[in-house]
C-alpha cells in the first residue's frame, strides 16, 4: 500500500452518504487527537503515520500506524486484532467486527472515550512492537 498524496479534505468533502461523511470528519480528529499526526491518504484508506510489516512467512509491506476508511455501509477502522479488544468492545456500542477491522454504521453512536482508547492502544503497540508474530517498523 502507497500513499497517494491526494488531498484528504477533498476525498471526505467527496464521501456519500452525508452521514457517513460526517463520521469520517470525525475519525479523523480523534485520531488526529490519538497519534498527534495529519493524516495522508493510502488510496480510498484515512491513514495516520507509517510503518513497514513483515511476518516470518515473508509477506510484508507498508501500512498506516492507524487508519480508517469511510465505506458506504459503514466506516471501517483498521486495527491489529478486534479479537485483542473485547472488553472494550463490549463497551463501544452498535458495531461489527472482522479479524482486523472494527465496522462502524454511525459513529455518533458509540462511546468516543471507547474508541478513542481502542484506537490508541493499537496505536501503542504498534509503536512499541508489541504486535504478535509480525515486525512493524515504524517509518513516518
Amino acid at each position: 500500500m502507497k500513499k497517494t498524496g491526494e488531498s484528504v479534505a477533498a476525498f471526505i468533502a467527496g464521501v456519500t452518504p452525508a452521514k457517513r461523511q460526517r463520521d469520517a470528519a470525525t475519525v479523523v480528529a480523534l485520531m488526529r487527537e490519538v497519534t498527534g499526526r495529519e493524516p495522508e491518504m493510502w488510496g480510498t484508506i484515512v491513514g495516520f503515520g507509517a510503518c513497514h510489516y513483515r511476518y516470518p512467512t515473508g509477506t510484508e509491506g507498508d501500512v498506516p500506524i492507524a487508519a480508517f476508511s469511510p465505506r458506504r455501509q459503514a466506516t471501517t477502522v483498521y486495527l491489529l486484532d478486534t479479537g485483542a479488544h473485547a472488553a472494550e468492545l463490549a463497551k463501544l456500542g452498535a458495531h461489527e467486527t472482522g479479524a482486523g477491522c472494527l465496522y462502524l454504521k454511525d459513529v455518533e453512536a458509540v462511546d468516543a472515550d471507547v474508541l478513542r482508547g481502542i484506537i490508541a492502544e493499537d496505536y501503542r503497540r504498534v509503536l512499541e512492537g508489541d504486535t504478535g508474530e509480525a515486525i512493524f517498523t515504524v517509518t513516518d
